[in-house]
């Protein structure tokens, strides 16, 4: 694997299709360092259709031989790879961080995830495979094994560049499909530092491809005909629009889509934690995590208290270049991400929300993708449900505040979204920690901890418009990169 050793360094990629690194067909491309615009992290000629057809050719003449390769030695790979990684998750943590944006020790965090996560889908063959059931035939036994999907197609977003994919990746290749994958093209550098490591640690020609290009390339992944399902995270709008379409072509789609995450802070919640793991969930990566809290609903018995609490917190918060160890949060991903924050900021204001916290632009670096954190306070009633902070997601450092009298409002506020990722609870009382469980419609729930974090081991999505098809990780993951064949099996007259 190639390494980093300056910061000047940019790399030039390729595309993997059938298991050669290749030039693309179209325009040339740059990746740039958001805390240093003229910084270029990565340079790569773009794929075309043409390029996208390769590769799903390639996958298909690769799924057989593949689907019959024990689980174990499809484990193996995964698991070399996971050591191929971690002997440069330093390396790696500085360059993803370096083209994301994120702080270092959060870039280096997320590249030891990827390796978890490899190792946890690296062992999968050691896990229970199938099913037996008694049959009400004499002589005869029900077993359900499970079969790939085949040829599955992955799209993953910038905010996570290799622990996405990781998580999407690896469960689909230790149970027998073959990948082809778009990553975003903004942040293209760690994916293919994964495919490096993959195809490294041993996996046959055309197992996995990637290319790299624009957004509309999706399309042509899902419209080609050797297409067996479709694995998605990034925003509600373009998900859905996948999902209308992979529905109509009768083509199985699973999708992580937008989320609008509450934290609620009860009354006897212990307020100091309430604190930490609410700036964390808000502010951490930036705000660009699906899973960030970006609605706070507060008691009102407590609220002045904790907001003084937390506006302290944030005020010793350090923002600029993510390479410094020494900073908290760094730059958006990109000067446009930035502008979008900044303009739901003003509309929110406009629209009756109070300022509780937002320093300007005097603390920042002098670079366009910068956005202060900020903490909005909306006044109480219906005019605070029209404002368009509370409903959509900025995907940014913008905390969006609301104070409720109880915990039965509260938990109607939570929920008052079209989306239901995530949800963090604070209180000490286990009753209302019971009811929230019950009446929290999310995918994800934490109670005294931040609303962002996931398991792989467990499963991870979310409800309403947060979700479509089966979830990710853990068991979940089978129920969408497999399916079952119910076997009566009968060993005749004896």
């Amino acid at each position: 694997m190639e390494t980093t050793d300056t910061l000047s360094t940019s790399v030039e990629l390729h595309h993997l299709i059938a298991g050669s690194w290749r030039e693309g067909s179209g325009a040339t491309r740059t990746s740039l360092n958001p805390a240093r615009p003229e910084e270029i992290v990565a340079t790569y000629r773009q794929a075309e259709t043409t390029d996208v057809y390769d590769a799903m050719s390639a996958a298909r003449a690769a799924a057989r031989a593949w689907s019959q390769t024990p689980i174990h030695e499809r484990g193996a790979v995964l698991l070399r790879a996971a050591s191929i990684i971690e002997a440069d998750t330093d390396t790696l943590g500085l360059e993803l961080t370096r083209e994301e944006g994120k702080t270092l020790s959060e870039g280096i965090a997320e590249v030891s995830r990827a390796v978890r996560i490899l190792r946890y889908w690296g062992n999968e063959g050691d896990r229970m495979a199938g099913e037996s059931y008694a049959s009400p035939r004499r002589g005869e036994r029900i077993f359900v094994t499970r079969k790939p999907l085949g040829v599955v197609g992955v799209v993953t977003p910038f905010n996570f560049p290799i622990a996405i994919p990781a998580w999407k990746i690896a469960p689909a290749l230790v149970y027998g499909n073959t990948v082809v994958w778009k990553p975003s093209s903004d942040v293209p550098l760690l994916a293919y530092r994964l495919a490096e490591a993959l195809t490294t640690a041993g996996l046959p020609d055309g197992v996995l491809n990637l290319f790299i290009g624009p957004g509309s390339l999706g399309n042509d992944l899902l419209e080609h005909p050797e297409l067996d399902g479709l694995t998605f995270t990034g925003s509600t709008e373009v998900g859905l629009s996948l999902a209308s379409k992979a529905a109509s072509k009768g083509i199985p789609m699973q999708a992580e889509m937008g989320g609008k995450n509450a934290s609620v802070v009860l009354e006897d919640a212990d307020l100091d934690l309430a604190v930490e793991e609410v700036i964390k969930g808000a502010f951490r990566s930036t705000g660009q995590k699906c899973t960030a809290t970006s609605r706070l609903i507060i008691a009102e018995s407590v609220a002045d208290e904790f907001l003084a609490r937390l506006v302290a917190q944030i005020k010793e918060w350090r923002v600029g270049d993510p390479s410094d160890p020494a900073m908290h949060m760094g730059p958006l991903v990109s000067s446009s991400a930035a502008a979008r924050v900044r303009e739901g900021i003003s509309r929110a204001i406009q629209e009756g929300a109070q300022v509780v916290y937002n320093p300007g632009d005097e603390p920042l670096p002098p670079v366009d993708s910068y956005v202060a954190p900020t903490v909005l306070e909306l006044p109480p009633g219906e005019a605070a449900l029209a404002n368009s902070a509370w409903h959509q997601e900025l995907f940014g450092p913008v905390l969006t505040v609301r104070r409720v009298r109880d915990s039965a409002e509260a938990f109607r506020l939570a929920g008052d979204s079209e989306f239901g990722l995530s949800c963090a609870v604070f209180s000490q009382d286990i009753t209302r920690v019971l009811e929230a469980v019950e009446g929290i419609d999310v995918g994800v729930l934490h109670i005294n901890s931040e609303s962002a974090g996931s398991e792989p081991h467990v499963p991870f999505g979310g409800a309403k418009k947060s979700g479509y098809g089966p979830m990710e990780q853990g068991g979940a993951a089978k129920e969408f990169f497999t399916h079952t064949t119910t076997a009566y099996i009968s060993g005749g007259h004896s």
